[in-house]
């Protein structure tokens, strides 16, 4: 439920394989890692963010069974930005021409791409700050859209490439716009919750 932040610059820095090999070595840990190479060990979430990650999930899985245009990740997915950082989104969404021009090797290890589209969900115990400086990062590589949902504040940042962040209180639905076509996520749900 907590995220701890180790700067390890004034000793080292990791290489892509020693991070490789860190979360190897730790495979009960979740580890991510800043553009900047600052570590990121995260802790389980409880159980009301994990409900809402897997409510989030089970709606882009079925939209993008239908659609067939891309691919669905969940949390536990590291993703190998081209920006330098090893990011965990909350759920990401990769459109299938860019997956399918990976190698095997790369589909099967951390995907050096940024996803199309994530969704950031703040758990209690997380810092909106860092989670804005994650979506940035994601916007930095490529990025299209971005949905954080502060449940706390009861509002959504959306963040798309090369424009302003929007917030939107308690919106009652989301749509996909051209990143996810003809995605609609109703929250009627969530602000209930």
């Amino acid at each position: 439920m907590t995220a701890y932040s180790i700067d390890l610059s004034p000793i080292t820095q990791f290489s892509c394989e020693q991070f490789d090999r860190l979360c190897a070595a730790n495979p009960d840990v979740k580890f991510e890692r800043t553009a900047s190479g600052v570590l990121v060990i995260m802790s389980p979430t409880g159980g009301e963010t994990g409900k809402n990650n897997v409510e989030f999930a089970a709606d882009f899985v079925i939209w993008n069974r239908s659609s067939k245009l891309g691919v669905v990740f969940d949390s536990s997915t590291c993703f190998r930005l081209p920006n330098g950082g090893d990011r965990s989104p909350d759920v990401a969404w990769v459109e299938r021409s860019r997956w399918e021009a990976l190698t095997r090797e790369q589909q099967r290890r951390f995907p050096p791409l940024c996803p199309d589209f994530v969704l950031e969900l703040l758990s209690p115990s997380d810092s909106l700050r860092m989670a804005q400086a994650k979506m940035q990062e994601y916007l930095a590589s490529g990025l299209r859209l971005g949905w954080l949902f502060n449940p706390e504040s009861r509002q959504v940042e959306i963040s798309r490439a090369g424009q302003p962040t929007e917030i939107l209180s308690a919106p009652q639905m989301l749509l996909g716009e051209t990143v996810l076509p003809g995605f609609t996520l109703s929250l009627d749900w969530f602000w209930q919750a």
